[in-house]
């Protein structure tokens, strides 16, 4: 039989200090693995996901990429296509532009700056932002995290935002109430269902002159996540909605923000998020985010 070396390494995203962030798996290498092997993989590392990187297969991208979860694919993830492009801009002959291409689609990655200061940047077009939820499903999603109405900032509403990986969007007033959410994943679980948001994205406004606009929790029980310690997508879609609700810095073509989260899982992490302006529609949206390296080793299939 026939044996191969595959190189697999541990990335900490949206972070520059080890064991904070966002942890993801990193598989190079990996044209000729099966999808049970991929999954087989993901289950062994055991992160939230494993981003798998392939030869492109076309002229409109530059590389391919995976994502497994230990129980299934996912069409796109955003911190592990950050671990992913810190892993591969580490190499002497790696790109500064690229255009990935995975299940969901394909998105424009850059590289800015060098070294230890290099952040992975990630262009996305611009989700969609759907329906406000009713006062039935209000209430039921607050009693689920164990806050009261009048936590809530009046200048959010509760707004379902993304498509195919929708967030409910519900902001609090102020990091207090971040703090003593106690969610009951059984019934955010159900709820997901009921409502059609996948996950259920909190967050509060932070007061001006601080260096984030934004302090965060995710909760996504109905895909197996219990608490997400920092999400890139998530923010790419608040960014959107708090643009829709006028409660981003004005600019004319681009502006941008930082939203911080995972304090209360210990894994504290920061996103940086960029907004293109087009006739005073966001165009694209931009998640950026810095790594670090925690182990890469080889494994022999």
């Amino acid at each position: 039989m026939m044996t191969r070396k595959i190189q697999v390494h541990q990335v900490d995203a949206f972070t520059r200090e080890r064991f904070t962030g966002n942890p993801a798996g990193v598989v190079l290498n990996a044209d000729g693995l099966t999808e049970a092997q991929m999954l087989a993989i993901a289950r062994e590392l055991n992160n939230a996901d494993t981003a798998f990187i392939l030869s492109p297969d076309g002229e409109d991208h530059s590389v391919r990429a995976r994502f497994f979860t230990p129980r299934t694919e996912a069409g796109f993830v955003g911190h592990a296509t950050v671990a992913a492009h810190y892993v591969l801009s580490r190499r002497q002959d790696s790109a500064r532009h690229l255009r990935q291409r995975s299940k969901a689609g394909t998105v424009d990655i850059e590289i800015r700056g060098l070294d230890e200061d290099r952040r992975i940047a990630i262009r996305q077009s611009t989700p969609p932002v759907g329906r406000e939820v009713n006062d039935r499903e209000r209430l039921a999603v607050l009693d689920a995290l164990a806050l009261a109405t009048d936590e809530l900032d009046t200048r959010c509403p509760l707004r379902i935002v993304g498509s195919s990986s929708t967030r409910l969007m519900i902001g609090v007033r102020g990091p207090e109430p971040l703090k003593h959410l106690k969610p009951d994943m059984t019934r955010l679980t159900t709820l997901s269902a009921q409502v059609g948001a996948a996950g259920y994205f909190v967050f509060a406004l932070a007061r001006p002159g601080g260096d984030h606009l934004t302090e965060s929790r995710m909760f996504c029980p109905a895909l197996g996540i219990g608490e997400d310690p920092v999400s890139g997508n998530a923010h790419g879609l608040l960014g959107v909605y708090l643009a829709r609700n006028g409660l981003l810095p004005p600019g004319e073509q681009r502006t941008s923000f930082t939203g911080i989260q995972g304090h209360s899982v210990h894994r504290p992490g920061r996103v940086e998020v960029e907004l293109e302006f087009k006739d005073g529609s966001v165009e694209a949206v931009w998640i950026i985010g810095q790594a670090v390296s925690i182990f890469e080793t080889e494994m022999t299939l």
